[in-house]
């Protein structure tokens, strides 16, 4: 059996896959990830394929793929897979939920606190010399501690981003499809709808993932809503903002400032206007970049491959 890995993955995960009586292990070795020519070669006999957020598997690729049994994502999302594609071809698809959680809610927090006490303006300005004398009104953000939070989606990310707030003494207001009784019983969460959440919050952070319902979802016409001080972030999925009406949003002062950890297009391309605004905090997907849980999401899409080669149920399947 052949099998195929995207991109170089933590050890303890290719061992995983070269325990496998049999299997002949293809891992891609660049940084960057495969084109997607170099990912249809490279699959074109191979049985197994563990891939990542940046591979778009879909019906033509998949065509090309005779032998494919199973596409393993090392991600929580998997909207750059076609599921349905993968169904009707028989190839089990599963991703790797649950182990990021708690890691990506840190992140989220860390990148809140950051764009709220303007840390990466103040860090520049110390490192070019800018910084003369302490002085009263210099780098003065807005406090996090007994301000309101608005949680848009409160899934496993989301509740413990709520959690951590709670010791921030926040106010934990959320939005989604339906209620979540347990954050509302541990931290006193208020359920509301979009719009009053966009009203009273402090601070937006987006957990929802990115569907067609969900794509683009927050634009102009959110940000209206907003109040001026308020401040956006987001660790789900870069599309779920429009980015272009955001960088608009941000220059007309309709809301404060961003975090951003997710971009429609990844790698930010280097002449994107949200690299020239003040108001922003930009990191480079790293929500779940910690050793131990970008080792738990390899471990586990390793898991969830050798099941679809043995053809057992996978760990954690997709649809």
């Amino acid at each position: 059996m052949r099998v195929f890995v995207s991109r170089a993955i933590p050890k303890d995960a290719l061992d995983i896959i070269q325990g496998v009586q049999g299997v002949e292990l293809d891992v891609w070795d660049d940084v960057t990830p495969p084109t997607r020519e170099a990912l249809a070669a490279r699959i074109t006999d191979a049985d197994g394929l563990l891939c990542l957020l940046t591979d778009r598997i879909d019906g033509p690729l998949l065509d090309g793929a005779p032998r494919l049994k199973v596409v393993s994502q090392m991600a929580v999302g998997y909207d750059n897979i076609d599921v349905p594609a993968c169904k009707q071809r028989g190839i089990a698809v599963g991703n790797t939920p649950g182990v990021l959680t708690e890691t990506t809610a840190d992140l989220a927090f860390g990148l809140l606190l950051a764009t709220a006490r303007r840390l990466s303006e103040a860090e520049n300005d110390l490192r070019s010399g800018e910084w003369k004398t302490w002085s009263p009104m210099q780098w003065t953000g807005v406090d996090v501690h007994d301000s309101t939070i608005g949680i848009v989606g409160m899934g496993r990310i989301g509740y413990e981003v709520a959690r951590r707030a709670h010791g921030f003494e926040q106010e934990i207001i959320y939005s989604g499809r339906s209620r979540n009784p347990q954050v509302e019983s541990a931290f006193g969460a208020e359920f509301v709808d979009l719009d009053t959440l966009l009203q009273r919050s402090d601070f937006v952070s987006i957990h929802t993932p990115l569907t067609p319902e969900t794509r683009h979802s927050f634009g102009l016409e959110q940000f209206r809503k907003m109040k001026r001080s308020s401040i956006l972030i987001n660790t789900s999925r870069g599309p779920v903002v429009n980015q272009v009406e955001l960088v608009e949003a941000l220059r007309q002062g309709l809301i404060a400032g961003a975090g951003l950890d997710v971009f429609e297009i990844e790698p930010l391309p280097l002449d994107d206007p949200l690299l020239s605004l003040p108001n922003v905090v930009l990191l480079p997907h790293i929500g779940s970049a910690s050793i131990r849980t970008r080792t738990r999401m390899a471990v586990l899409a390793a898991r969830n491959l050798v099941a679809g080669l043995e053809g057992k149920p996978l760990p954690n399947p997709v649809g």
